[in-house]
This record gives structure tokens, sequence and C-alpha cells, in this order.
């Protein structure tokens, strides 16, 4: 065996390592990918789970995560409830049966969707978003492989 020298390889940027993490176990326990784009996310008025506790119930607000499930229950009459996750937790959004009709494609597109509605508190721990409009953000998340469980 002849004698070689160490090779030095830059250090990959932290998002192609939570990508690689994401492709290999579905997780990552470096920051969300969330964290990453949140610069990006907050120029637009998308806000964080936990920044959506900061507002008061009844008034609009914007959020965006990633889509890790949607329910369509058949007890709920055609209402959708979606979870959205971030770097900080969980979104519960509520969709209306024709809201859900209106913006089919990009709820059902997205796997990075952004959400317009209205934040409901209630008691206790419930709180959700009443939504009415829906971007799907996709592009943001590149090959970062994402899946959501949905049920009906």
């Amino acid at each position: 065996m002849l004698p070689e020298d160490d090779l030095a390889l830059p250090a990959a940027a932290e998002g192609e390592e939570v990508l690689w993490d994401y492709a290999a176990t579905g997780l990552t326990l470096r920051r969300h990918p969330l964290a990453l784009l949140r610069p990006r996310l907050a120029q637009q008025g998308l806000l964080s789970a936990r920044q959506l506790d900061g507002v008061m119930s009844g008034r609009r607000a914007k959020a965006c995560g990633i889509v890790t499930g949607r329910q369509k229950p058949q007890t709920a009459k055609g209402t959708l409830f979606v979870t959205l996750e971030d770097e900080t937790g969980n979104v519960q959004v509520i969709v209306w049966p024709k809201v859900y009709e209106e913006h089919r494609g990009t709820i059902l597109g997205a796997r990075l969707l952004a959400v317009e509605g209205v934040w409901q508190r209630g008691d206790g721990d419930v709180r959700h978003l009443l939504a009415h409009g829906f971007t799907n953000l996709n592009s943001l998340l590149g090959r970062l492989p994402t899946e959501s469980r949905d049920f009906r």
C-alpha cells in the first residue's frame, strides 16, 4: 500500500447535511429545515407555530410548515384538517369544505404550505388556523424528501 495524504474536503453546507439526513432517515438531529428558511418566510409575513401563540384570537394570520398530515374524517362533513410542522412546533389548520374545493390542488400538492386565515384560540391548548388562502412553497424545499400521512 502506498502512503497517501489525508484528503481534505470542504465541509458540506448545513442545508445539504439536513437534506442527506432526511434522505437517509426521514429526520435530522440538526436544525429543522424551516429554521434555515425562516428569514425568507419572515419576509413574507409567515409566522412560526410559536409566534402564532402570541396572536390574539380572531386576528388574521399567516403561517407556513411542512405538511405532516391531512385528515378528512367522514364525521367532519367534508372538513379537512391539516397539520403543519415547523422548527417550533405544529400548527393545526381547519379547511372548510367550500374552501377545500376552491384550493384542492394547492392543498393536496404542497409539501411546504403557506396558509392565510383567522387564528382561533379556545379553552386550554385548543388553537387552530381557520384557512381561507394557500400557497404552495415546495420550491423552497428543493430536493428535501418529505412525507405526509393522509387519512380519509
